[in-house]
C-alpha cells in the first residue's frame, strides 16, 4: 500500500556489487568536492531521462533475463546514478588536466547522446510494430512547457527572490513535476492508464469524486497538486540555497528527478504502446 507496484529489488549477488560501485562513486565525488551549479544540475537532466528510458526497455522485456531485474524500479535509477557519476568523475579529471573546458559539457553531452540513442531504438521498434503515436508526446510536452512557463512567471512575479535564488535548478523542478502531473492526468483520463503509486492514486480518486470530473476529468487535481508542491518546495529551499548552494542544489536535483523521471517514462510509454 506504500511502495509503487512493480517495486523489485535484485538478488543479493547483483544488489551488493551495484551498491558497492555506487558507494565508491559517491565517496570519490565527496572527496573531489566538485562545484555544483545550475549548469551541473542541468547536465544531469538527460541522465534522469536515461533512467526512465532504460526502465521502459524493462517494461517491454528487452533485456536478457539474467540482468533484467537491474532495470526494474528502483535499481534502474541506482544503475543510472552510478553511470552518470562515473562520467562526471571522468569529466572532472579531464577538466583538471586541461583537456576539457568544463566537466558539465561532457556529463550532459554523453547523457544526451545516450538518451537520444535509446529513444531512437524505442521509436524504431514502435514504427516496426505499428504502435508509434507521437501525438501524445507532442501534446504532453507542449502543455507541460506552457504550464511550467505560467507557473514560473507567477513565481517570479510574486516571489521574485525565490525564482532568482533557485534559478535554472528551480525551473527544472517545476518542469519535472509538471510533466509528471500532466502525463499522469492524460494517461488516467484519456488513455485508461493505471496509476502505480498509491499516494498519486489517492489524489486521482479524490479528483474523480469531485463534481468537475464529469466535465474536465479527474487528473486536473493531480496536476494542480504537483505544480503547487513544486513551488512550495522551492519557497522552502530559498534560504537553504543561499546558505549552502551546492548541497541544496543536489537535493533539488533529486527532487526534480522524482518528477522528471516518471514523467518521461509515462510519455515514452504513451508514444510507443
Amino acid at each position: 500500500m506504500v511502495l509503487p507496484e512493480g517495486f523489485v529489488l535484485p538478488p543479493w549477488y547483483l544488489l551488493v556489487p551495484l551498491l558497492a560501485v555506487l558507494f565508491g562513486v559517491v565517496a570519490l565525488l565527496w572527496s573531489l568536492e566538485p562545484p555544483v551549479t545550475d549548469r551541473t544540475v542541468l547536465a544531469f537532466a538527460p541522465w534522469m531521462m536515461v533512467g526512465s528510458t532504460l526502465h521502459v526497455f524493462y517494461r517491454l522485456e528487452m533485456y536478457p533475463d539474467a540482468i533484467s531485474v537491474l532495470f526494474a524500479t528502483p535499481s534502474v535509477y541506482l544503475v543510472t546514478a552510478a553511470l552518470a557519476g562515473v562520467v562526471w568523475i571522468v569529466g572532472i579529471f579531464l577538466y583538471e588536466a586541461g583537456l576539457r573546458r568544463s566537466s558539465e559539457r561532457l556529463l550532459g553531452g554523453i547523457g544526451a547522446v545516450v538518451f537520444v540513442s535509446a529513444v531512437s531504438l524505442l521509436v524504431a521498434r514502435a514504427v516496426g510494430s505499428g504502435t508509434f503515436r507521437p501525438l501524445w508526446l507532442i501534446a504532453i510536452v507542449v502543455l507541460s512547457v506552457v504550464v511550467t512557463a505560467l507557473a514560473w512567471f507567477g513565481l517570479g512575479l510574486w516571489f521574485t527572490d525565490v525564482a532568482a535564488t533557485t534559478g535554472a535548478t528551480g525551473a527544472l523542478v517545476v518542469f519535472g513535476h509538471t510533466l509528471d502531473g500532466i502525463s499522469t492526468a492524460v494517461g488516467y483520463d484519456l488513455l485508461g492508464a493505471h496509476e502505480e503509486v498509491p499516494a498519486s492514486r489517492l489524489i486521482l480518486e479524490a479528483g474523480e469524486a469531485l463534481p468537475t470530473a464529469e466535465y474536465i476529468g479527474a487528473g486536473w487535481l493531480f496536476v494542480a497538486v504537483k505544480v503547487a508542491l513544486a513551488l512550495v518546495i522551492l519557497g522552502l529551499f530559498r534560504e537553504y540555497v543561499e546558505v549552502d548552494p551546492a548541497q541544496a542544489r543536489i537535493v533539488l536535483a533529486f527532487i526534480a528527478a522524482i518528477g522528471l523521471g516518471p514523467g518521461v517514462h509515462n510519455v515514452l510509454l504513451f508514444m510507443i504502446a
